[in-house]
């Protein structure tokens, strides 16, 4: 099973970001992948933006692929995941 790291937007509209982030999981699972969405995570057990995105990064080189979410622009946080990813060598693809 191919492991995806979702990489979509959170802040700003954080309701409306959770719920594509959610919405991107299910497709992920319905096309036989395993999704992993540390913004869906971190933000339910720490405050601390920038520690939660660190995380998430430290599980990233773990993953199959990188899928950007990117129609409404690409913010800091998934910036720091596609350099992350493209410095492990982690496949990026754009939906």
């Amino acid at each position: 099973m191919k492991r995806v790291y979702i990489c979509s937007p959170y802040a700003g509209d954080v309701e409306g970001n959770t719920e594509r982030a959610q919405w991107l999981c299910r497709e992920a699972i319905k096309d036989g992948c395993a999704p992993y969405a540390p913004h869906l995570l971190y933000p339910q057990i720490i405050d601390d933006r920038q520690a939660g995105i660190t995380c998430g990064l430290a599980y990233l080189g773990l993953c199959d692929e990188l899928w950007v979410y990117a129609n409404d622009g690409i913010s800091p946080g998934m910036r720091q995941e596609i350099d992350h990813a493209q410095h492990l060598e982690v496949p990026v693809v754009i939906l």
